[in-house]
């Protein structure tokens, strides 16, 4: 299995802002009831693809670059929202 630094290590660090971005409309769409669920993957990393080519440039690179930019976003999200549950989890049933 890849690492987040391993991923991070592919990704120019130019697009950084755009995994930031992507991270906040993640989350943005998820209080939005009105979008479902399974939708804000597609939508985040059509946005990340977009956001990366409106930096660098319309190519094939570069629109790798935002697909790995969104997926980086979105596995970072539930990474920390998978803990969160699991601690909480553990704390409910008196573990620590």
């Amino acid at each position: 299995m890849m690492s987040v630094e391993a991923l991070s290590e592919l990704i120019d660090p130019e697009l950084s802002i755009v995994v930031a971005a992507c991270w906040v409309i993640g989350m943005i769409l998820k209080g939005t009831p009105q979008i479902a669920n399974w939708t804000i993957v597609y939508i985040v990393t059509a946005v990340a693809i977009l956001l990366a080519m409106a930096l660098q440039g319309f190519t094939l690179k570069v629109g790798l670059q935002g697909l790995l930019c969104g997926a980086v976003s979105v596995y970072g999200h539930q990474v920390i929202k998978q803990s969160r549950e699991a601690i909480r989890t553990n704390t409910d049933k008196g573990e620590s």
